[in-house]
């Protein structure tokens, strides 16, 4: 692509309140909130990008703040090859920082926001529909059916799963993940129940959330087993050694699946390694496009299934869609089935869902625009 220069980069943080809180087992949220980043090349050209920021409760202004205070000071002004290449220059000039302040977590976060919003821009400067212009960049030459992605309905809490299951059934969804890790009696009970409600071949899946240790997983897996679930996600913290999954993934008679939770090299060695056969990075959590299309294509080329995570705000959303469909595979996009404006207001025309499918719209780019001003009195930051 051709050399750009950033004008401009601008975080601005959303927050609307919720009825009904989601909940994990290792803690709440009680509002949805969202960093939503634009950029603009000199030639005008607006791209839009979002952050992961889901915990601690005072995260999004904080994601928000070393994008503007830091990042865009970085970027603007200067000439870069590709969004790639301002990716690569992002992360190794706040590489000092992120140790100084011990936080790679948030400012990896930064990153990957900003990284959307370039890929977007570049996308709509040459006037592409961005999962067409990812799959040339990165040299994938198949990309599969092209009008939608295979999706399921995430976030089903502990509290009347099925009746949020059927909720979502009735909106299109026909796979389901239930949230576990809230007891042994109450997970089992839900997942009976979310079995019988949805019938023997529905897809349902399961997310502990990094809840249990080695020996409540193999447990808990082969209770589940009795319930076919397609897979059960982070049944151990993200950190655990390598030899602790491998245990669970011999005993276990359920897949399992996790990602959402590591950075760069550590996903090389989840992709080599046996234990995991779903691979689920987070494309605003860490990477953004630039990071997670090349862990896509080695999951993909390893034998494994890309799925991407994501339970955020619609701009994050959108662009998950678009990685999956320029990667290709039999992977699903998660969609968070809970009530959340930020979900359509920040990526309209919001897509249709039908039939377990979501659409990928065919305009540059994502193809979408936030609502910011019917979002402005939700604005914090």
């Amino acid at each position: 692509m051709n050399t750009f220069k950033i004008a401009s980069v601008e975080a601005q943080v959303f927050r609307v309140p919720i009825a009904n809180p989601v909940r994990t087992s290792f803690g709440t949220m009680r509002d949805r909130p969202a960093v939503v980043i634009r950029t603009e090349d000199a030639e005008g050209n607006i791209g839009w990008g979002e952050t992961w920021c889901n915990f601690p409760t005072v995260g999004a202004e904080h994601r928000a703040r070393l994008i503007n205070e830091n990042c865009a000071d970085i970027l603007c002004g200067q000439e870069w090859q590709s969004p790639r290449a301002a990716f690569a220059g992002l992360t190794q000039q706040l590489h000092v920082l992120s140790i100084q302040t011990a936080e790679p977590g948030p400012i990896a976060q930064a990153i990957a926001g900003i990284d959307i919003a370039l890929w977007d821009m570049a996308a709509k400067r040459v006037g592409s529909p961005l999962y067409h212009y990812l799959a040339s960049e990165f040299g994938q030459t198949e990309i599969g059916d092209t009008a939608y992605v295979p999706c399921y309905a995430s976030g089903i809490n502990p509290d009347q799963p099925d009746q949020t299951a059927l909720r979502a059934r009735d909106e299109g969804f026909t796979a389901f993940k239930l949230k576990v890790g809230f007891g042994d009696e109450l997970d089992l009970q839900n997942l009976e129940t979310m079995r019988q409600t949805l019938g023997d071949d529905t897809m349902i899946m399961t997310d502990a959330n990094q809840g249990w240790d080695v020996a409540t997983a193999i447990k808990m897996t082969q209770a589940f087993a009795d319930f076919t679930p397609f897979w059960i996600e982070e049944p151990l913290a993200a950190d655990r050694p390598p030899t602790e999954w491998r245990d669970l993934a011999e005993a276990s008679p359920v897949d399992l699946a996790a990602g959402e939770n590591l950075r760069g090299g550590e996903f090389t060695d989840v992709c080599e390694d046996s234990y995991l056969k779903f691979i689920q990075p987070d494309i605003a959590k860490w990477g953004g496009f630039s990071g997670c299309f090349p862990v896509a294509q080695k999951a993909r080329a390893e034998g494994k299934i890309y799925c991407p995570h994501y339970l955020g705000g619609g701009i994050g959303l959108i662009a998950s869609a678009h990685l999956l469909a320029a990667v290709g595979g039999p992977g699903l996009l998660e969609i968070d089935c809970n009530s959340n404006s930020l979900r359509e207001q920040l990526a309209q025309p919001f897509p249709s869902l039908m039939d377990g499918r979501f659409e990928l719209l065919q305009t540059p780019g994502l193809g979408i625009e936030p609502d910011l001003e019917g979002l402005a009195p939700h604005r914090t930051l």
